[in-house]
């Protein structure tokens, strides 16, 4: 792992991924792009925002560099954040399965996991776990059977079996929980079920995230920067679950806050302080002097 002061290392050229120079130029001049996880990163265990890090985004934007926000939540959970930032522009939701205008509170694209696909699968979790009990994200819909618990309520949530929920809302995320258990004895078991048909992630512990065949963070994040022009050499990525493992392994720079989850910080090109230190901030403020 390389840390801060260690803005040349190497980074092996393969297939556009960028080389030390082209790494070295974005620490010197600054990245085109910040793309950044929310929960856990950029926000504050208490779900704040804080001035720091707002000051820090804003000399971002000032300096002439985009900033993105990649991030595992839902369309439906974005108002507060944009409310807190004052952010504009696109945001990539739902780990890459929606991409969502903040200005216009509108989908720009949604990739959904197919229903018939999406039935088989929660069925044969379920016969291979005990106790799963599933969620569908929509974008600004949600549905949950009876006994998932959810840290984001909808008092306008679909209640209902997953068959229903999954025949009657677009899925962009279908949702595995074991009432408040880990889950991380089970996720090979999902991926294994899962195949080629879905994608198969983690943003916590306790939760499973499913989306359609090749969505991650990754190739959303990608295809924004590929129509602004932007190399992969030109971005530099801040997050902490392994839900943000393919943008680490995207970006030009990869940063991991403290308090990440293991394989995020072996993955991570820098380790920053944690999101309740404002690390987010203290790397920008550094580029963006």
């Amino acid at each position: 792992m390389v840390r801060p002061e260690d803005d040349t290392a190497e980074i092996p050229l393969d297939d556009g991924v960028p080389s030390s120079r082209m790494v070295h130029s974005l620490l010197v001049s600054g990245p085109a792009l910040v793309a950044t996880d929310l929960d856990g990163t950029l926000i504050r265990s208490d779900g704040t925002v804080s001035d720091r890090t707002r000051m820090a985004l804003r000399r971002v934007e000032d300096a002439g560099a985009t900033v993105v926000f990649v991030t595992g939540r839902p369309t439906r959970m974005m108002a507060d954040i944009v409310r807190q930032t004052a952010a504009t522009g696109i945001a990539i939701c739902a780990n890459g399965a929606l991409v969502y205008d903040l200005d216009t509170c509108a989908p720009v694209r949604r990739t959904v996991l197919e229903s018939a696909a999406a039935v088989r699968l929660a069925r044969a979790i379920r016969e291979s776990v005990p106790g799963v009990a599933f969620a569908v994200e929509s974008g600004h819909r949600f549905g949950r059977e009876p006994d998932f618990r959810t840290m984001w309520p909808d008092p306008d949530e679909l209640v209902a079996g997953f068959t229903e929920l999954l025949t009657c809302l677009p899925t962009a995320k279908l949702l595995v929980r074991r009432g408040g258990a880990a889950m991380t004895d089970v996720y090979e078991t999902i991926v294994r079920l899962a195949g080629e048909e879905a994608a198969v992630t983690m943003s916590s512990s306790d939760l499973i995230e499913i989306s359609g065949p090749g969505v991650s963070k990754a190739v959303a994040l990608a295809e924004l920067a590929g129509d602004r022009g932007i190399l992969p050499g030109q971005v530099i990525a801040f997050g902490d679950m392994p839900n943000d493992l393919p943008m680490f392994g995207w970006a030009g720079h990869c940063v991991a806050v403290a308090n990440a989850h293991p394989e995020v910080l072996a993955a991570a090109d820098e380790v920053t302080a944690s999101n309740d230190e404002d690390g987010v901030a203290q790397v920008l403020e550094r580029l963006y002097p």
